[in-house]
């Protein structure tokens, strides 16, 4: 299986980097192929809402998210990676599920599997209450097949995550993915 992760944390030695790492080192172990996009490192700019795409056409801005869109569109799994900011994804893993306008469509119609990795500072029991109920809204309306979610509540620092359970759900998550 070809499995894409989009990480949207803009710090590389963070938290959200812990679990990105940990679920691809399971799921290559399981023979699955992993393609990994920092999006803090590259340049993609909002959807403008021009609608030039139609919908399901390219996107009238250069930039690269073509290369993201390649990447979703090859693949047959999609893993978002985020902090918790705000009780949201981050802006830059925003900005390219915003992009994902210009193919809808074709999204839709691959039946993909996908998988949340959060972490948050706070523990309480409703800290993600809102950015699960955006993903399982993704999910369904992309047609997505619900691999599971890893939300590391209390990870705060890079050292708290590495001491959690929660390295560990990542890893077996990318393991049982089929």
């Amino acid at each position: 299986m070809k499995i894409v992760i989009l990480q949207g944390s803009p710090n590389k030695n963070g938290s959200t980097n812990i679990l990105a790492e940990e679920f691809t080192r399971g799921a290559e172990e399981a023979g699955h192929s992993v393609l990994r996009f920092d999006l803090a490192d590259m340049n993609i700019n909002p959807c403008t809402g021009c609608v030039a795409c139609g919908y399901e056409g390219p996107c009238i801005q250069h930039d690269d998210n073509q290369e993201i869109r390649a990447a979703v569109l090859g693949a047959d799994m999609i893993v978002f990676a985020t902090p918790l900011y705000y009780y949201g994804m981050s802006a830059q893993l925003k900005t390219v599920v915003d992009r994902f306008c210009a193919y809808n469509s074709s999204i839709t119609g691959k039946h993909m599997k996908s998988a949340l990795l959060t972490v948050a500072w706070n523990s309480d029991d409703w800290t993600f209450d809102a950015l699960e109920s955006h993903y399982k809204t993704l999910v369904r309306y992309l047609d997505f097949q619900d691999q599971g979610m890893v939300l590391g509540r209390g990870c705060g620092s890079p050292s708290m995550t590495r001491h959690s359970r929660y390295p560990k759900l990542a890893y077996e998550l990318g393991r049982k993915c089929r």
